[in-house]
């Protein structure tokens, strides 16, 4: 009789903190909104045209759902007509760092199919 494999990892517990930060930085086209402003805040024309391919209906939705959960904040300028800027909340800002290593690992992996070729 053959014994049965045991799992050596664990599933990760419903509501896992990773799970929880993926969630939030794992969408299309999210990090890609995190960097830009994590380099100051933007209006939505400004993401669009820095953040080539992206259409204006994904855009809306990214900035919905970062600003639900809370790493995006929305301010309405008293301007005629109303003008809209996007910055990072202090929980945005924390993101900073982790986009930053994404991107890192990114440009190694680069460099290495680069050279493979």
């Amino acid at each position: 009789m053959v014994s049965r494999r045991k799992k050596t990892v664990s599933e990760p517990p419903d509501k896992c903190p990773l799970t929880e930060c993926l969630s939030v930085i794992g969408g299309a086209w999210t990090p890609n909104v995190i960097w830009y402003l994590s380099k100051r805040a933007r209006r939505f024309t400004e993401l669009k045209s820095d953040i080539s391919g992206i259409s204006a209906k994904m855009l809306t939705q990214r900035l919905r759902r970062l600003e639900m959960d809370g790493v995006v904040q929305r301010n309405v300028m008293p301007t005629s007509p109303p003008t809209v800027e996007y910055r990072l909340t202090s929980l945005g800002l924390e993101l900073k760092p982790v986009i930053e290593a994404i991107a890192g690992v990114g440009h190694r992996i680069k460099e290495i199919r680069n050279k493979q070729k």
